[in-house]
């Protein structure tokens, strides 16, 4: 049994993970503008309602930079106590059992290739649009976290007048239409034409999300998570078809993309960077 935690600026997740599966998964709204004491308190405090003597491990994604080797958190833009946190030693020494800290994106990735959709492909990446767009990359089997767990930062390359995170995440309904996503997608559900176009033009701008990836990292497959990918279905054709201009077509051909359809998929993600380990002990 493994523990695994998903924190983010608005909201934290914990779970038992057991062959695959998330069990006794408790969430919480995150007191994310508290001090680091309270903050932490409330992490502790939502782990140990989980806690047995049979889990042998945490593993924790953190939407932030993370320096993996030791597990330090910093600069968590959502969480402004946490410019430097050790979170690794003061989990370690709360529960006495080994832990892991990654960024969540790429426990969202280590997820769906262990036990979600890109299963069995060598070379792959998990991307996430909510509040901001991030990926997680599979090279070769493995997570790949670049030296400073970076890599996969493409939300903050430029693209237009803004960055790519400004059209491809729930940030473009605010900063373009005046809603959010969320009740975007609902108007779509309901048939309205106007935020049926939205999602289209949303589309064109997620297309961008995927030739990035593309022209990057070469994948086999890419899948697609974050609360906006709930709505995928109002603007796959749309992305899909913004895909036309790829240099490489015969690369885009065989790219398979897929829609997230696993809400647990990254406390499984962030659990199997204890599995992970453990695997590269016994290689050794």
């Amino acid at each position: 049994m493994v523990i695994g935690v998903d924190l983010g600026g608005t909201k934290v997740r914990a779970g038992v993970a057991v062959a695959g599966v998330i069990q006794n998964e408790k969430q919480q709204l995150f007191k994310s503008k508290g001090s680091q004491e309270e903050t932490l308190s409330q992490l502790i405090t939502l782990i140990r309602s989980i806690f047995s003597p049979n889990v042998r491990g945490i593993g924790l994604g953190a939407p932030s930079v993370v320096d993996v080797e030791k597990g330090i958190v910093y600069n968590v833009i959502n969480i402004p106590s946490w410019d430097c946190v050790p979170l690794k030693d003061i989990l370690e020494h709360e529960f006495a059992v080994p832990v892991r800290v990654n960024n969540d994106v790429n426990c969202f990735a280590l997820g769906e290739h262990r036990y979600g959709l890109l299963r069995g492909f060598r070379n792959a990446v998990g991307v996430t649009s909510g509040t901001g767009v991030g990926s997680g990359i599979i090279a070769n089997h493995e997570l790949f976290n670049g030296t400073n767990c970076g890599a996969g930062e493409i939300g903050l390359l430029s693209y237009r007048d803004h960055n790519i995170e400004y059209y491809a995440s729930g940030n473009f309904f605010h900063a373009i239409h005046g809603v959010t996503a969320a009740a975007a997608h609902d108007l779509a559900v309901a048939g309205n034409e106007k935020a049926l176009q939205w999602w289209r033009e949303f589309g064109g701008h997620m297309g961008q999300v995927i030739k990035t990836v593309a022209y990057c990292y070469d994948p086999d497959a890419i899948v697609i998570g974050g609360s906006v990918s709930k709505a995928f279905r109002f603007f796959e054709v749309a992305m899909r078809q913004s895909l036309s201009d790829f240099a490489y077509p015969e690369s885009m051909k065989r790219l398979k993309i897929f829609q997230s359809v696993n809400e647990n998929i990254t406390l499984l993600g962030a659990a199997a960077l204890i599995e992970s380990d453990a695997r590269v002990s016994n290689k050794q």
